[in-house]
């Protein structure tokens, strides 16, 4: 049988100030790196509910997803093999953020830092284009 591209969710959690939510890694891959919270995608759990769960698993917030900003596939995007990331937009639903144990911090940005994972630059300016669009 053929293995496939795993499956993983990105969750941009913005405030109407257009400030956004990002961990810091305290796991490889990019360890110390930031990043936007999410995960891979449980058997029987659509994208959607994935998000949902990884937004408040690693930051101990719910959110209200708004938007999908895209789909992340290329296959160099993750270091432990092909993962394929279907990217939300969302906003807090509460604001008693609180990491979990793979999260050595979670910090609230307007600028992208340096030191990111992934390609979550690429998703992050991709998700702030479409609030310009859509919720200017």
């Amino acid at each position: 049988m053929e293995r496939g591209p795993s499956l993983a969710v990105d969750i941009l959690i913005v405030f109407p100030d257009k400030s956004f939510v990002l961990i810091k890694r305290s796991n490889p891959p990019f360890k110390g790196f930031w990043a936007l919270p999410g995960g891979f995608v449980n058997y029987g759990e659509t994208v959607e509910q994935a998000a949902i769960r990884e937004a408040e698993e690693e930051t101990g917030v719910r959110v209200k997803l708004l938007k999908l900003i895209g789909v992340y596939s290329d296959p160099n995007r993750d270091p432990r093999g092909h993962v394929v990331s279907v990217a939300f937009l969302a906003k807090p639903l509460e604001l008693d953020f609180k990491p979990s144990v793979e999260v050595e911090e979670i910090g609230f940005f307007r600028d992208i830092p340096e030191k990111m994972a992934f390609d979550h630059a690429k998703i992050i300016r991709d998700g702030l284009k479409l609030i310009e669009r859509n919720f200017p």
